[in-house]
């Protein structure tokens, strides 16, 4: 009598929204043979996604570029899987009309110290600037009543589905990354966040894993209704008209692959965030070829 060949466990972790739940969909829903490897999913935020990272835990997680700074002895980056804002990204709200540099001195909701919005927005002000640590989901509520436990807010740092629905709470748009990234640089879209996959499991195992995370973002594509029903369970205050816009903003052909400028948008990034100071050491990110 034969025993079945227990399959290597690959726990997958990416954030409960739109974009992901529909990348996701097929290996979440059993419609890939997913041979020797077994996917279980965890569904977090990212910014606790970018937490858990240096402990490794998972073998293939959603983290930010900015978290990959500080990951890439323990990741390599994926080539599909990214998060790309093509002359759109993290916006900045606040309740009344004010300048960029009018942010220098506001006391902002950030979404976590280690997301790219939040790198991203260091270097646009060119400095620091004062911070509440707030959950991304939480932010608009806390600029709306001007703080968050206590603490005052002045303007908020929205990622996610926050940037379709922010006008909705009578908030106003200070400052949209992306635009300021494509003006910046020329025409390169915002690397946001990207699927990091761990070195340790070896060069055969990555490849293959890499290969069923391909085909289900292809999956979803080529499947787009169905894909887009499962993802809207995580829209949150989205309807299916705004869903649909979400999930094209950050699940397309980049998504498929980062592309020559996809790349080269993750290396300036990186390289940007090292000139100003902000990241300690100068990184040239690795990808895991296709």
């Amino acid at each position: 009598m034969s025993v079945a060949k227990t399959k290597q466990l690959i726990r997958v972790g990416h954030s409960p929204d739109p974009d992901d739940a529909f990348m996701f969909h097929a290996l979440a829903n059993d419609h890939l043979d997913t041979g020797p490897y077994q996917f279980t999913h965890e569904l977090v935020d990212i910014e606790t996604l970018n937490q858990r990272a240096f402990t490794g835990e998972l073998e293939l997680t959603a983290i930010s570029i900015h978290a990959y700074a500080f990951l890439h002895d323990k990741y390599a980056l994926c080539s599909c899987g990214a998060s790309m804002g093509e002359g759109y990204g993290p916006m900045v709200v606040s309740r009344d009309a004010c300048s960029v540099d009018d942010l220098k001195s506001k006391k902002i909701a950030i979404p976590g110290k280690l997301t790219s919005a939040y790198l991203g927005l260091r270097m646009c002000l060119e400095q620091d600037f004062e911070y509440v640590l707030v959950p991304f989901d939480e932010i608009i509520p806390a600029v709306q009543a001007g703080e968050y436990e206590g603490q005052q807010v002045d303007a908020g740092l929205i990622i996610h589905e926050g940037q379709l629905t922010y006008a909705e709470s009578d908030l106003k748009l200070v400052l949209d990354l992306g635009v300021w990234w494509k003006d910046l640089t020329g025409g390169l879209p915002l690397p946001l966040g990207a699927n990091a996959i761990r070195k340790d499991l070896g060069e055969q195992t990555i490849e293959e894993v890499q290969k069923l995370l391909y085909a289900s973002i292809k999956y979803g594509l080529d499947n787009r209704e169905e894909a887009l029903a499962y993802a809207l369970q995580y829209g949150r205050d989205l309807d299916q008209q705004k869903a649909d816009k979400f999930v094209g903003m950050y699940v397309n052909d980049l998504t498929l692959d980062f592309g020559p400028a996809g790349r080269e948008a993750v290396t300036k990034f990186l390289a940007m965030g090292h000139e100003q100071g902000i990241l300690p050491e100068l990184i040239v990110p690795e990808f895991v070829e296709l």
